[in-house]
């Protein structure tokens, strides 16, 4: 699986609203500034992530973003997909909509596989865990195994 910049980015700004709570609204240029994401991509990003109902945008002199609901109900996940679409694709295509043949009959019961274990991960990661440092125990346990860190 491959993380976009865009998704990257996303994640990153969603975690630096976090970290300012509910006060005031962070301005998008604060935002590029602290996470050194360039602005103008940002900018899409944040619409994107507006669209999906994750942050709300106040226009003023005050104005800026904010996170449309509390940290704890906004998963990686739900970040990831308002900026990119779905988790996992094949050539751009859910693995539901797949059907392979023969010898590559195999392919889509891994798809999927992968697809679920992708999902229970991301699903179950919030803002709020990944702000705080305090990953589910799932998750912290995979990063164990020092195989997880090193290039194959």
């Amino acid at each position: 699986m491959r993380i976009s910049a865009r998704a990257d980015y996303a994640v990153r700004a969603a975690l630096q609203l976090t970290a300012a709570g509910k006060a005031e609204p962070v301005k998008a240029e604060a935002l590029a500034q602290a996470q050194e994401i360039p602005h103008k991509f940002l900018e899409g990003i944040l619409n994107d992530m507006r669209r999906g109902g994750l942050i709300v945008s106040q226009r003023g002199i005050n104005g800026g973003y904010r996170l449309a609901r509390a940290p704890e109900r906004i998963s990686i996940a739900d970040v990831v997909r308002a900026v990119d679409g779905p988790l996992v694709s094949v050539r751009g295509v859910r693995p539901p909509e797949l059907s392979y043949s023969g010898a590559a009959e195999s392919l889509l019961p891994l798809w999927i596989a992968l697809r679920a274990n992708v999902r229970e991960i991301l699903e179950g990661v919030s803002l709020a865990d990944v702000a705080s440092g305090r990953l589910p125990s799932g998750v912290c346990s995979l990063t164990e195994n020092p195989a997880a860190w090193t290039n194959p």
